[in-house]
């Protein structure tokens, strides 16, 4: 038995390779799918299954891709309706994998096909448990992304028994969920990426003896408003979609500036790849900054519209990652990359554009004399309640392509941006230019370097929650 978590940390999602006697079973791949098929070469063993645990929302799975080179079988649970073929497993159905036995458990909650996969051995004794999004370490599946016609309410209800349904396998086993801390289909996920049924019961709060009202309770309040982009990746992981070999053959296509140009021209975004520290320094105007050191994928699917054709502006050699990352959250209209990149732009004396970073302890000093400077705090809600600024403005960044929301800032107020360290507030800067505000400074560290600067004014947790 060969057991192998495939971990992306970007988007915080775990794939899994299993392979006995020659079989490999792959288990919620990603969109780029021949690192699967290359272990299974290198282990002289055959892909036989893909397993879906569940339509992803978060992500778009390889499932297609990884079927069509390999001519593996693709296995959702039981009530997922596809556009493409597949097969449908029975509850408690076996599947052979060499000498493993795969066994299907309906755990309905998170989806009404949430499925898990139990791994039993050659002695059919259980050994680990594939949950998908419905038990994490410490949190389970939010019940409100992919619901069709129920309520939450209605698939906590359900989720409810799957759990319970959980709970009767024994302490000793693994679980091996999809998604680690950071990911937004659970509300606050563990540090860990694994775990087991014991610690479960143990530690997470839905695996605890309790009445079903009262976890309906514990599993829907504190629900954040979930990703524009999830809707659309379930959408396309049940209807399916163009291969990413030829996502690759348009979207890589070195762009001239002429013909990068007519591409802006008509209508399409430019998203500059580059690291922040690097973007603020000089960029083609109109470029939204999203750089690839950070959670770039979920940002992308947050901020950018999916009908719109992109072009892109990356660090020489990087063309194919972005793409990549791009394809794994459903972009599909890449028209190619700016043939030399920046510094060709640049060095052609096109017109450029920069953002002026300050220092934490310049926006102290700025804040005593400047009465049209307005603080603009882009971290998430709950960063900000926990301390920020007294003056503060907190527009966080996944709501600043709402222009009603960024409307009532007057011309002459002067913006001063920041985040927690650094990476959000120049995406949030570079939208901000994009919609015609340029008095604007980017605070270099955010609020890491702000609350470290003596005698700033802040207002800390404990004031707020007064």
């Amino acid at each position: 038995m060969y057991i192998e978590q495939l971990y992306t940390s970007c988007l915080s999602e775990a794939a899994y390779f299993i392979e006995s006697d020659g079989e490999v079973a792959i288990i919620d791949p990603l969109r780029d799918t021949d690192k699967y098929i290359t272990m299974a070469e290198e282990r002289n063993a055959k892909i036989k299954y893909i397993f879906e645990t569940h339509f992803h929302a978060d992500f778009v799975s390889g499932h297609i891709d990884l079927a069509r080179k390999t001519g593996a079988t693709i296995i959702y649970g039981p009530n997922a309706k596809t556009d493409f073929e597949k097969y449908t497993a029975k509850e408690n159905e076996d599947f052979q994998l060499g000498k493993l036995t795969i066994k299907a458990l309906h755990t309905p909650g998170h989806t009404l096909e949430s499925t898990c996969y139990l791994l039993m051995d050659e002695d059919r004794k259980p050994s680990a448990l594939f949950t998908g999004d419905t038990l994490f370490v410490g949190d389970v599946g939010r019940p409100d992304l992919f619901s069709g016609n129920l309520t939450k309410e209605e698939l906590a209800a359900y989720m409810y028994d799957s759990l319970n349904k959980l709970k009767e396998l024994p302490d000793y086993v693994k679980v091996y969920p999809a998604h680690g801390p950071g990911s937004s289909c659970g509300k606050n996920l563990g540090p860990n990426t694994h775990s087991t049924i014991g610690e479960e019961k143990s530690n997470n709060y839905a695996m605890q003896e309790q009445s079903k009202e009262d976890f309906i309770k514990a599993v829907t309040q504190g629900l954040n408003t979930p990703p524009v982009y999830f809707a659309i990746n379930a959408s396309i992981n049940q209807k399916g979609y163009s291969s990413l070999d030829e996502l690759k053959t348009e979207g890589l296509k070195p762009l001239s500036i002429t013909e990068f140009k007519k591409e802006i021209n008509d209508g399409a975004i430019i998203l500059d790849t580059r690291s922040a520290k690097i973007f603020t320094e000089g960029f083609i105007p109109g470029s939204i900054s999203i750089g690839l050191e950070g959670r770039f994928a979920e940002w992308a699917g947050a901020l950018l519209p999916f009908h719109a054709n992109i072009v892109l502006v990356s660090d020489e050699g990087k063309e194919e990652e972005t793409l990549v990352r791009l394809a794994r959250v459903g972009f599909d209209k890449i028209h190619g990359y700016l043939k030399g990149g920046y510094e060709a732009w640049k060095n052609a004396g096109e017109e450029i554009d920069l953002i002026i970073d300050i220092e934490a302890d310049e926006l102290k000093m700025d804040l005593n004399y400047d009465p049209k400077m307005v603080v603009v705090d882009v971290r998430k809600e709950l960063e900000f309640e926990a301390g920020h600024v007294k003056t503060a403005l907190n527009i966080p960044l996944h709501t600043l392509t709402d222009i009603s929301i960024i409307s009532n800032f007057e011309e002459s107020d002067n913006l001063y941006v920041h985040c927690a360290g650094g990476y959000r507030s120049v995406i949030a800067a570079s939208l901000l230019k994009r919609q015609g505000y340029h008095n604007l400074r980017n605070v270099l560290g955010g609020y890491d370097q702000i609350k470290l600067v003596p005698d700033m004014p802040l207002v800390a947790s404990k004031e707020v929650l007064n």
